[in-house]
Formats: structure tokens, sequence, C-alpha cells
């Protein structure tokens, strides 16, 4: 008879930090199948103006593409449950280490974007910048001001999906733009916006 078991066991993650002279953090998690470094470019392009401090997160789940490249992933279905509390806890220390801080923002795309809700959840958060990604069931709602990204072509993060975060998160703005599943000038201009607001509001 085979019975399955599961084990806590100590795991190394990786985070990139780009120190602005700043004590605000503009914390970001990739999609699936990118890394820390990809994140980090489209963190670049939310602050210009080199006004925060970006924080590139890593999924704990590392493998190769056909290319042999390093990307990873956050999570499967297996184990899930797991898999959300070493993720959170993973988050909690990284910003742990960060601080102080004057300000808080976390960033998702696509599977990160679940990333960014828990993290907002579990830690705390002054604004979540979400694009094409949805709120995981795992958390109930979403109070802080959000600014939500969905391209009207993208399949994924469906029209239908975005109406029902809405209900979650009373708070929240939506840039909804011209593309699929992906990044967009017009939502980046949109994180731009929504970062001066959030750090004229601290």
């Amino acid at each position: 008879m085979t019975t399955t078991h599961t084990i806590e066991t100590i795991t190394h993650g990786r985070y990139l930090v780009e120190r602005r002279g700043s004590q605000r953090l503009l914390v970001g998690f990739h999609g699936y199948g990118e890394s820390a470094e990809r994140h980090l470019e489209e963190l670049r392009q939310l602050d210009p103006a080199e006004e925060w401090t970006l924080v590139a997160v890593q999924a704990l789940n590392r493998f190769y593409t056909r290319s042999q490249e390093v990307v990873a992933s956050w999570m499967t279905r297996e184990d899930r449950e797991h898999a959300i509390a070493d993720n959170i806890e993973y988050v909690r220390r990284i910003v742990e280490t960060l601080r102080p801080y004057d300000r808080l923002v976390f960033a998702g795309f696509s599977q990160g974007a679940a990333m960014a809700y828990r993290a907002a959840a579990a830690v705390g958060a002054d604004g979540l910048i979400i694009l094409a990604g949805d709120i995981p069931p795992d958390v109930e709602s979403m109070p802080v001001p959000v600014l939500i990204g969905r391209g009207e072509r993208d399949d994924w993060y469906s029209d239908e999906k975005l109406k029902k975060d809405l209900r979650s998160a009373p708070n929240a703005t939506v840039c909804v733009f011209d593309g699929g599943h992906e990044w967009n000038d017009e939502f980046r201009e949109a994180g731009r916006a929504f970062l001066r607001r959030t750090r004229a509001e601290g």
C-alpha cells in the first residue's frame, strides 16, 4: 500500500534588489516561466524617475526552458496549501530584511498576480499593481487600493474574471487596454500614475 506524506525542509529563494535611495518598496512577482531578471525590467519601466527601491522576487520552483534559460513557477495544484504557506513565509522574510520602509506596493503579472494578492493579505501593503491575473480563492477580499490591468484579447484573464475580482476589491482602478496577456505601454503609464498617487499619500 502506498501512502503520501509531506515534510518541511529548508530551501533558498532568490530576489533582486535595486536600491534607489528611497525607503519606498515596489516588490514584484513574475509570471509562469519567467525570471526575476525579466520582471525587474518591467519594474524599472513602472518607476522611470527612480523614486522606489525595486525588488524582483523569483519563485522557488525553478526549471530550464528548451534553450536552457533558468525560469521559475510559483506553484502547481499538487500540495497547493503547503506551497502557499511556503511562499507567504518566503515573501514575509524578504520584506523583513528590507525594513525600514515608508511605503510598500506589491506588483504581480499573470501567475505572480496571485502571489501579490497573497502577500498583501498576509504582510500588508499600501497598494497593489496587478496585470493579467485574478484574486486567488484563498484571499477573501482586498481592501487596499489596487490597479488591475487586462488586455481586451486576453483569453486567460477574461472580462468575467475581472468583474468577479472587482466585487472583492472595492478600491480597484481598472486599466483595460488593446492587447493580450502581456505588458502594455498604456498599463505601464497607469502603473506610474498609481505609484505617484501612492507616494503622495504617504
